[in-house]
């Protein structure tokens, strides 16, 4: 993993320290970056949660979460206490303000003894309604102020819960940092092939000519859970798949394949750019709300010859609930590249594999000169996850008599280049922000943008409590009606695997 970038010795307080995201994503990163060497050489963790434990405590459930998480889960235990020599743990109130005045005193040993030179990151993997509590109470110890050494704020979605709540949470935010400070993480955005978009459209002359609505059919965004809500019913019954999913991640993923080239590969270059095409989204009106978006939600099915609740039975969610565990929609962007070019996103859970990609469907040839014996669409497929790579699907001549097409496969996997370190996302973005570089970060008025836009769907839900909520058993692809959105002869949605439903056929990707 070659990072050029210069990387200040620095201290990570990690809020919410004894929480599941911290245990299996930041503390198994950080520990990825020390391997890798790319942590400064003078740099602690320093925890931040309500359980009262001790350091030591501490140090041993991380070393369980880098056994079972970390890139480098071989590592020998001495290698690991090595880096949790370099780990702390601080019990302390989050929500009360009154003893940030000891997270301080805190900061002040750790930076005396490891030569932190007051460079502070604070990472809020908390709940949201501490968001704007826990920058106020640093702000009130001075903490935010960038004097001596910098001062930055990691915040994990959701950033607000609609349009109100994420304008209120983002003029909370900026009267105690500046907006440089602020770090709103997607971990979408530190996968490698989502990176790679960029490179394959502005780094490649065979496609950024053809990137437009002159060559262009459709394009289709897909992620895919197999999962259901995992113990977070009571969560995911508030939020739902619009809110979880597409606001952020898809709405993010959009704007990278839709984006006019940056000036330069920058974050304000590339913020600005993609800033243009969340501007440029093509408002819903009612009949939209009412034709071009499907809602779902799973029913209890037989899956692999497992027996699969249905969401409503799911522990913590409201037996009559009307949350959505499906959506997909049809939309345009209005500017001079995208005209009259449908997109179409879709995510689920318990759909019949966990599978996210991007596939930009072009036009057929003006004419049929050759016999196929299926259709022959030309398709560029980035996956990004769970096998990141890119595959380019093109027509060739079948061997024999004649002139018999057939589909085929040009297919390009990461896990490829045996001598290449694949990062994490967490491990890419936590090291973006140690550097300073906010390119892979929301900013706030692109957040706000992003729930202007879907706003309407959930006013028009809120209002319309009798709008079609579509069933659809576990291990399928969601409700039926979803093929109907997108348009065109032999148009159809990609479908990386058959339905698992019943029929117990298992996924080819």
């Amino acid at each position: 993993m070659n990072y050029q970038k210069n990387i200040e010795n620095q201290i990570m307080v990690i809020f919410g320290a004894s929480g599941d995201l911290t245990y299996r994503k930041l503390i198994p990163a950080i520990f990825d970056l020390h391997e890798n060497k790319l942590l400064p050489t003078h740099f602690a963790v320093l925890g931040v949660s309500r359980s009262d434990i001790s350091d030591t405590e501490y140090r041993k459930k991380m070393k369980k979460g880098i056994k079972l998480f970390s890139h480098y889960k071989d590592a020998s235990d001495s290698a690991i206490d090595v880096f949790l020599s370099k780990v702390f743990y601080l019990s302390m109130d989050t929500g009360d303000g009154k003893e940030y005045g000891i997270l301080k005193e805190k900061l002040s040993e750790i930076d005396t003894e490891y030569k932190t030179e007051k460079n502070y990151i604070f990472y809020l993997s908390t709940p949201p309604h501490l968001y704007p509590k826990i920058p106020k109470y640093l702000y009130g110890q001075g903490l935010n102020l960038q004097r001596k050494g910098f001062r930055r704020i990691i915040i994990e979605k959701p950033f607000g819960h609609d349009l109100q709540s994420a304008q209120d949470l983002n003029k909370k935010l900026l009267e105690f940092f500046d907006d440089e400070q602020i770090y709103r993480i997607d971990h979408y955005l530190g996968k490698e092939t989502v990176q790679n978009l960029m490179v394959t459209r502005f780094a490649n002359g065979i496609y950024e000519p053809l990137w437009n609505r002159n060559y262009i059919q459709h394009v289709e965004v897909t992620a895919a859970e197999s999962i259901g809500v995992e113990g977070r019913g009571g969560y995911y019954d508030e939020a739902g798949a619009l809110r979880d999913m597409v606001q952020n991640h898809l709405m993010q993923l959009v704007a990278l394949i839709a984006m006019e080239p940056p000036t330069k590969i920058n974050a304000e270059a590339i913020k600005y750019e993609k800033m243009k095409v969340f501007q440029a989204l093509h408002p819903l009106s009612e009949e939209d709300l009412k034709k071009n978006v499907i809602r779902g939600q799973y029913s209890d099915s037989k899956v692999r010859g497992e027996e699969i609740a249905g969401y409503r039975q799911e522990k913590s969610v409201d037996k009559e609930s009307r949350t959505e565990t499906f959506f997909a929609m049809k939309f345009f962007i209005d500017n001079w590249r995208w005209a009259g070019v449908p997109f179409y996103i879709r995510t689920g859970k318990r759909l019949p594999t966990r599978v996210s990609e991007i596939v930009i469907h072009f036009k057929p040839s003006p004419q049929q000169l050759f016999c196929t014996n299926e259709d022959n669409e030309n398709q560029l497929i980035l996956r990004i996850q769970p096998d990141e790579g890119i595959l380019l699907k093109t027509g060739m001549k079948m061997p024999g008599n004649g002139y018999e097409v057939k589909s085929v496969n040009m297919d390009f996997h990461y896990t490829d280049l045996d001598n290449h370190y694949i990062p994490e996302a967490y491990e890419r973005l936590i090291l973006d922000c140690m550097a300073g570089d906010s390119t892979l970060f929301m900013d706030g008025p692109a957040s706000e943008e992003t729930w202007r836009f879907v706003q309407p769907i959930l006013t028009y839900w809120e209002n319309n409590k009798d709008a079609p909520l579509y069933g659809y058993p576990a291990g399928s692809w969601g409700p039926e009606k979803s093929d109907n959105l997108i348009e065109g002869e032999n148009q159809k949605w990609r479908y990386p695997c058959k339905n698992l439903a019943d029929d117990g056929i298992y996924c080819e990707l």
